[in-house]
């Protein structure tokens, strides 16, 4: 027997019939003996991975809601993971679905109980999940908010102790403080413009700990699309510091959500400059004994950089519905963009020659020169203009100037899907109105993959029924209201803006004594929240995929919006490559999303309750006929 499998391996087959055979006994015998559902429509997808295993190919798994999707993935991530000695990868669309895989009514733990497993599975979570202690300890001397001295107090003894740390400790979590506002925790949370490689107290922080501790994983490492593709850009720059990867070498990934992961790597590969960074590693040059015409070179490139960020917000402007702050190239910032390009460029040259006088510590120089590498290379793209994309963004605490590259799907395929190893995109919505898979995989690089579709079991005829509504922010406030009392509750609102949530949060607690908006607390504690009460309206941005209420705590869904791509500059850049913008970039994109939020109502056979999708007075016919066409019933 092979030591580790969840079955045995004799010498006459091989891993593959093995595993064919388990999959085949855990879906017909051991689960339904467990009380699980024999469902055709699962059975069928586990046997359509086993082709992507076994080949190590690329596989869009298009399964509906209900189909028990996520039990298929997990049963041949753990036993692939055993198989290889290498972990698998459970990349989810963001933290809130990561929580909801690993909960104690989780998937996972249903399997382990069901098949007496003990399965390794650690969480990766992004660095904005973590508690910066720099930052806490600068906040505690100038905001008074008891918040952050209880957190402070709350914090275990080594932190602020130099004795040695026994065992893992798991602390500075974004989850541990729940009632944190998301304004509030950023004030507190990981920051990239802060140097953590020369940080004091980097061997006592929660994030570094997490880190050593879930590249231990065994079986699962579950971390979000935005981890991952941080992984994939950061591996080799990393490796050049002397640091480890984000995560170690892996057997097999399954993005979850997979239709998001786009999105992800767009992110992930943007270069981000703020104005304040450049000083801050700066200064270390001139604390140390360096040439004076050194010195006058660093004070050269920090007046060009303030008189860049001073041009830079001259020429940038809002658009609503995006923090993302569309710059126009007027011809004074393209000359001060280059003459910092230049300014940095003549540094970098001479701390080359300072580097071989050693008035500069070998490890701080090491560290300025990257960051001036990475500075260079950033505004070299804003010059170029080409293929590339630019905003300024601004959030509470300060704003950066972002660089991403506009395709990335060569990208992609060099740095992820060359690799010879199982990706399964596991989703409801990855194929478009047509069935077809092709958008998806252009996107994404993807040229050579497996696919198939299988429908959710539910009867959505007998158990969802959905109205489509034309009116006014005043008209759907009226129906709304109508609604929400009626069903005492029980009601997800999903927005497409944060202003359209802001707008709610001003008027829907006039009518509605329990009502819950993204942003108060911790987005887990909202959702758990939500689930505990049933007479509670919650309103959200980010909940349109992956949320799972079963139960009488969800009975009515409301889209208050069609989900239609923001007018940003990201989009902007996909409208104006594309032959036909809105058919193109705009209505996929807003039907997926669609099809996802719909998708939030009946998450079991018994479920069942009502969507209401509302829709601008001035939207053609053409659109309503597409919106019809995506509900899995006709609207009443």
């Amino acid at each position: 027997m092979f030591q580790g499998l969840p079955f045995p391996l004799t010498k006459n087959e091989s891993f593959y019939e093995a595993l064919n055979k388990w999959i085949g006994d855990v879906l017909y015998d051991i689960l339904p003996e467990k009380g699980f559902e024999l469902r055709d429509e699962q059975i069928f997808m586990a046997f359509q991975l086993d082709r992507a295993f076994k080949e190590k190919k690329v596989m869009f798994a298009e399964a509906g809601v209900g189909t028990g999707k996520t039990i298929v993935y997990l049963l041949y991530a753990i036993a692939y993971a055993r198989y290889t000695g290498r972990p698998a990868v459970i990349a989810c669309a963001d933290e809130a679905l990561i929580e909801q895989l690993v909960k104690k009514q989780g998937d996972i733990k249903k399997l382990e109980e069901a098949l007496g497993l003990k399965v390794d599975v650690r969480l990766a979570k992004s660095m904005n999940q973590y508690l910066c202690l720099d930052k806490l300890e600068d906040l505690l001397g100038m905001d008074d908010d008891e918040d952050f001295f209880d957190l402070y107090e709350s914090l275990p003894e080594f932190v602020h102790d130099q004795s040695g740390l026994q065992s893992y400790y798991h602390y500075g979590d974004r989850k541990q403080y729940p009632l944190f506002s998301d304004e509030k925790w950023e004030k507190i949370s990981w920051d990239p413009f802060k140097n953590c490689l020369s940080c004091s107290k980097r061997h006592r922080c929660g994030l570094i700990l997490s880190r050593d501790f879930y590249r231990k994983a065994k079986d699962l490492i579950v971390c979000s699309h935005d981890f991952y593709m941080e992984h994939i850009w950061t591996k080799e720059s990393r490796k050049r510091e002397g640091q480890l990867p984000l995560l170690p070498e892996h057997s097999c990934v399954v993005f979850d959500e997979g239709h998001l992961l786009e999105f992800a790597a767009q992110k992930a590969l943007t270069y981000q400059v703020k104005k304040e960074t450049l000083a801050a590693y700066l200064e270390k040059i001139l604390k140390n004994n360096i040439r004076e015409q050194l010195a006058e070179m660093v004070e050269e490139a920090l007046l060009a950089n303030d008189h860049f960020f001073h041009m830079l917000f001259k020429s940038a402007h809002q658009k609503e519905g995006s923090n993302r702050m569309t710059i126009t190239r007027t011809d004074d910032l393209l000359e001060a963009a280059g003459n910092l390009y230049e300014r940095l460029n003549q540094l970098s040259e001479a701390l080359v020659f300072e580097s071989e006088l050693y008035t500069i510590d070998e490890y701080s120089l090491k560290i300025v020169e990257e960051y001036l590498d990475q500075m260079e290379f950033s505004f070299r793209l804003f010059l170029q203009f080409d293929n590339t994309i630019t905003w300024l963004e601004q959030n509470v605490a300060s704003s950066s100037f972002v660089i991403m590259p506009q395709r990335i799907e060569d990208i992609l395929k060099e740095k992820v899907f060359s690799h010879k190893i199982p990706y399964i995109f596991s989703s409801a919505t990855l194929s478009d109105q047509n069935g077809s898979f092709a958008y998806l995989a252009n996107s994404l690089g993807i040229k050579d993959y497996l696919s198939f579709s299988v429908s959710s079991p539910f009867d959505y005829e007998k158990n969802m029924k959905v109205f489509v509504k034309k009116g006014t922010s005043e008209e759907k406030l009226n129906w709304t209201e109508s609604v929400i009392k009626s069903n005492k509750g029980r009601t997800l609102i999903l927005c497409r803006t944060k202003e359209e949530l802001l707008f709610l949060k001003k008027y829907l607690p006039s009518f509605w004594h329990s009502c819950l908006f993204e942003g108060d607390y911790e987005i887990s504690e909202l959702v758990a929240s939500f689930e505990r009460d049933p007479e509670t309206v919650l309103c959200a941005v980010h909940l349109w995929e992956g949320l799972d209420v079963p139960g009488p705590s969800l009975e009515h869904v409301i889209i208050w919006s069609l989900p239609f791509p923001p007018d940003d500059p990201v989009f902007d850049a996909k409208r104006k490559s594309a032959t036909n913008p809105f058919y193109e970039v705009d209505l996929p994109y807003m039907i997926l999303r669609l099809k996802q939020g719909v998708g939030r109502l009946l998450r079991t056979k018994d479920d069942h309750g009502t969507v209401t999708i509302f829709i601008s007075k001035d939207e053609g016919e053409n659109i309503v006929s597409e919106v019809v066409k995506a509900l899995p019933v006709k609207p009443s």
